[in-house]
């Protein structure tokens, strides 16, 4: 592993992915992107046994969004969970001094289990998650073949504050620095945050 890894976690459409790519370019780091590589991941993690990550790689748009919020934030997790190993064994192979990288599949459950020189997370609060999933043109691609399209987002949306929440309180319990965007700060604040909290100011 890197010895100059730094993680940035949370929960989806939080920031995440804003503040590690301005970071990246500001340091010249290599950004990493789970998000690029989650379907590939969850193929090796459903061929290496995983049963969650078989069972989605079979699933529908509508069998999978208009199921419980409470189900899909369950099944959430243990995803991440299984695909952990796969994701740091990517890592592993690249050839860089610094790596930035961010996704809702660092959560504290899985860094228990991995390292880094540097961990936060960032989760979004509702009406901020809300908003900027409904400006993102690629949802209703997410979405397509869904019987209810509203209830599907609906659901979706309360998966993920559901996850969200669920992130936050295993932060408090362990001591992560976390953040809450509601957006009333600019992405520099955001991102100069996550670097203070990354140990990343005196380093550049």
């Amino acid at each position: 592993m890197s010895k100059n890894l730094m993680i940035i976690g949370g929960s989806p459409c939080s920031g995440k992915s804003t503040a590690a790519e301005r970071i990246a370019q500001e340091y010249g780091a290599y950004y990493f992107k789970v998000d690029d590589h989650l379907s590939e991941l969850i193929k090796q993690a459903a061929d290496n046994g995983s049963a969650v990550c078989n069972a989605i790689q079979q699933m529908s748009p509508e069998e999978i969004w208009m199921r419980e919020p409470e189900v899909q934030c369950k099944e959430e997790f243990e995803v991440y969970r299984d695909i952990a190993p796969f994701v740091f064994d990517m890592i592993s192979r690249i050839e860089a001094d610094l790596i930035i990288t961010e996704g809702a599949a660092y959560t504290p459950e899985v860094m228990e289990t991995y390292t880094a020189d540097g961990y936060v997370t960032i989760v979004p609060s509702p009406e901020f998650q809300v908003s900027h999933y409904r400006e993102r043109e690629w949802v209703p691609y997410v979405l397509e073949g869904c019987s209810d399209k509203d209830k599907a987002f609906d659901n979706w949306m309360q998966r993920d504050i559901l996850f969200a929440q669920q992130i936050q309180a295993e932060c408090v319990t362990s001591g992560i620095p976390y953040k809450v965007n509601d957006g009333s700060e600019s992405v520099e604040q955001l991102c100069q945050w996550a670097k203070e909290k990354l140990c990343m100011v005196d380093s550049k």
